[in-house]
């Protein structure tokens, strides 16, 4: 029998009209932060919704939901990391979660687009040691960035 996880997914609020596509084409293919999982585990998404909107409140009471349907990990979108600027609070939101609902958080959904990559390059935005470190799951190599454009 496969092994089997149940995920959720948390969006930034500024992409509440977000269909999803990225986010759902990388948890397909196994790219950016779901990567992480093998072909042969099954990948089963319990749960998607927004943060709520600056400063999340959304956070507090979502991953509660999510746990009570099952969900084993919460992944905490790529708009999280390339939108401008970038979430202020997004450590916050993955320790909270962690801390509060003892399940494993990860940064990331599907690669960053090439377009967010080249302008986020030229502002710095990324160049902390911190920065560099929650990009790394979903950084990926330019021909994938260049296909989430």
């Amino acid at each position: 029998m496969k092994n089997k996880n149940k995920i959720g997914i948390i969006i930034c609020d500024r992409y509440r009209m977000c269909a999803g596509g990225k986010c759902l084409r990388s948890f397909h293919d196994r790219e950016g932060a779901f990567s992480i999982y093998k072909k042969d585990e099954e990948l089963e998404l319990v749960g998607y919704t927004t943060c709520g909107g600056c400063p999340g409140g959304n956070i507090e009471y979502a991953p509660e939901e999510m746990v009570k349907n099952g969900v084993q990990i919460i992944h905490l979108a790529t708009g999280f990391i390339v939108g401008y600027p970038p979430c202020p609070y997004i450590t916050f939101f993955r320790d909270f979660i962690n801390e509060k609902y003892g399940i494993e958080v990860v940064i990331g959904t599907h690669p960053i687009p090439q377009k967010y990559y080249k302008v986020h390059t030229k502002l710095g935005t990324w160049d902390s040691p911190e920065w560099r470190e929650i990009i790394q799951p979903v950084l990926a190599n330019e021909k994938i960035r260049l296909s989430y454009d």
